[in-house]
């Protein structure tokens, strides 16, 4: 009796993971896939399949679309709907902001873009007394910090119309200059700002890819100038490791290539 009870719940797993493997295949493909395509993807046999779908259809995990393809259930909407759609955004950033701020003992920031403005999401305050404020609450100009270079340089963001508010002599005021250093930004893989916002303070950002390939979020750090401007290349290549790693669990899939080499969008 104990080998078929072991049996049994062998099984029980067997066939629960697989139908974990069908939600995570509709739920990550760009587009509704068929039963055709899902049958192939697992593996399993059609009766099978048929059977597994159906009770994922039943659960609400999964439904069919007007053309009978399968896309994700009314359950991952509900979710969505009752939740801030940031929330799980910062929850999964925030082992990364933390690690970050440990590496470097700068302030650590998470921002996305709502509309036209960049929206600070989350921070990890700074190790050290000068260099801690909390920005949550602070409305910054795109073009004036390295998280809103982020989001313009990969078409998160649309550039401002008119003109370009100079908040300091070193503040980039013209359309062609940011649209130059979007470019840079873009080969490098990293926006920096120096003295931009703030005379003696500067940023490193860097873009974080959600799972269809396009800039979900900004993750950046800030300190005063004299600390940052000689560390900023090794703090954007430390940033583009944690910002990999990020984007590599948001995408639920391997992730190869560095966030530069994803194609470009002209800001």
């Amino acid at each position: 009796m104990g080998d078929a009870s072991s049996s049994g719940g062998a099984s029980g797993t067997r066939a629960v993971d697989r139908a974990a493997d069908l939600v995570a295949t509709v739920v990550r493909a760009d587009e509704p896939l068929t039963f055709a395509h899902l049958q192939d993807a697992s593996g399993l046999a059609k009766s099978t399949t048929s059977r597994m779908l159906t009770a994922l259809e039943r659960s609400g995990l999964l439904e069919r679309d007007a053309a009978g393809s399968y896309v994700a259930g009314r359950l991952f909407w509900l979710y969505a709907a009752r939740h801030d759609p940031w929330d799980e955004l910062v929850r999964l950033a925030r082992p990364a902001m933390e690690a970050i701020g440990e590496d470097t003992g700068e302030t650590v920031h998470l921002s996305v873009a709502r509309g036209d403005r960049v929206v600070q999401v989350a921070q990890v305050d700074s190790t050290y007394l000068l260099g801690t404020r909390d920005w949550t609450e602070v409305d910054v100009p795109a073009h004036c910090s390295a998280l809103g270079k982020v989001l313009l340089a990969w078409g998160a963001l649309t550039p401002p119309e008119g003109s370009l508010e100079g908040l300091t002599p070193a503040t980039v005021t013209s359309h062609e200059e940011l649209r130059r250093d979007g470019a840079r930004t873009r080969e490098r893989g990293w926006a920096v700002t120096t003295d931009e916002l703030e005379i003696g303070l500067s940023g490193v950002a860097v873009p974080v890819f959600g799972v269809h390939g396009d800039v979900v979020a900004a993750l950046g750090i800030s300190g005063p100038t004299p600390r940052l401007e000689e560390r900023a290349d090794d703090l954007g290549d430390r940033l583009l490791e944690h910002a990999t790693r990020l984007s590599t669990l948001l995408r639920g899939t391997p992730h190869d290539s560095t966030p530069h080499n994803h194609e470009e969008v002209v800001a």
